[in-house]
């Protein structure tokens, strides 16, 4: 099932009467790639989804699948296939049955399509739910039942909208294992949207952070969160402080900025608040000019020298730490 069709957005638009939702975007998503959409709601990411799915029309760009514009095609015949947040399960159908259904909608006859859709359920270990109705399964075997039915029909781009939002937070982390071991095995492209930064970071080869219908940095996730590009990126991707300098904005990670006393320090502010993580401390002070930054400590260290809220403190790090943000 591996892909081996790269998967390109050339100035992509979407607009809805006199709001534009999507503005002229570019990206390439390599063949095989696990990239997340990330952003906050109404930045576009959603409708981006949609536009490669073909649920959404395209105002204006092109989407190419192996240099070939996909873009007006109907959603069956892009070679992509889609997993809704709802997971949209027939109610009435069984497993099988709904795992099958795009093959009976295209005339396969009854065994051989039975005999698909449990390989697919072998896929996710569902075969032994086969003959259960949706309704009889948890959150997420039905996510299972969802993805083995996107996957039957081999396409070479997988689109998942915000497919974990649904699950509680310890299935959430068991299931996004389990995506990112499934995506390896088929080698196929998975797109998937997110608004948040831990699933972007645990599940992504790259990153597409998206905000007020423009693409505002992709790359590496690794590289994005190392090296994030505007404020607004740095605040986004969370674990990094943005901080105000006469030579400009720069952005420091959480746990390269230390607490110190005033008087040696770089900057001084006071303790606005604690929170204790288990490992982590987090540690938030206000400074000049109503910057609010946040010390991540090891739990040690902080109860080796607590703070209190309304305490001086000063906030230092090493040159190395700062990396200055685009305009």
């Amino acid at each position: 099932m591996r892909s081996d069709l790269d998967l390109e957005l050339v100035k992509l638009t979407k607009r809805y009467g006199d709001t534009v939702a999507v503005d002229a975007i570019n990206h390439m998503f390599p063949a095989g790639t696990y990239a997340c959409l990330l952003g906050p709601s109404g930045c576009g990411k959603s409708s981006t989804l949609r536009m490669i799915a073909g649920h959404e029309s395209v105002s204006d760009g092109a989407i190419l699948l192996g240099n070939k514009d996909i873009g007006h095609l109907p959603p069956a015949k892009r070679g992509t296939a889609m997993m809704f947040q709802s997971y949209a399960l027939f109610p009435h159908l069984s497993v099988a049955d709904n795992v099958a259904f795009s093959l009976k909608m295209k005339g396969t006859d009854a065994a051989p399509r039975r005999k698909r859709a449990m390989e697919m359920l072998e896929l996710v270990d569902m075969t032994h739910l086969a003959d259960r109705l949706p309704a009889q399964l948890s959150g997420g075997q039905q996510q299972r039942v969802a993805l083995a039915r996107a996957l039957i029909t081999n396409p070479q781009v997988l689109l998942l909208d915000e497919p974990l939002s649904a699950l509680d937070p310890f299935l959430r982390i068991r299931m996004r294992a389990e995506l990112r071991k499934l995506q390896k095995e088929l080698g196929i492209t998975f797109i998937h949207v997110t608004h948040g930064q831990d699933e972007a970071l645990a599940l992504a080869d790259q990153i597409v952070v998206m905000n007020n219908a423009v693409i505002e940095q992709a790359g590496p996730t690794r590289e994005v969160f190392d090296a994030p590009a505007t404020a607004f990126v740095a605040k986004f991707l969370g674990s990094h402080n943005v901080i105000a300098l006469p030579e400009g904005h720069f952005a420091v990670r959480s746990d390269q900025l230390r607490i110190v006393a005033p008087e040696a320090a770089k900057l001084q502010g006071r303790v606005a608040s604690v929170e204790y993580q288990g490992i982590h401390v987090a540690l938030t002070a206000m400074v000049a000019g109503d910057q609010e930054l946040t010390a991540l400590m090891t739990d040690r260290d902080f109860f080796g020298a607590p703070k209190d809220v309304g305490e001086a403190v000063g906030l230092d790090w090493d040159q190395e730490a700062l990396h200055a943000l685009r305009a």
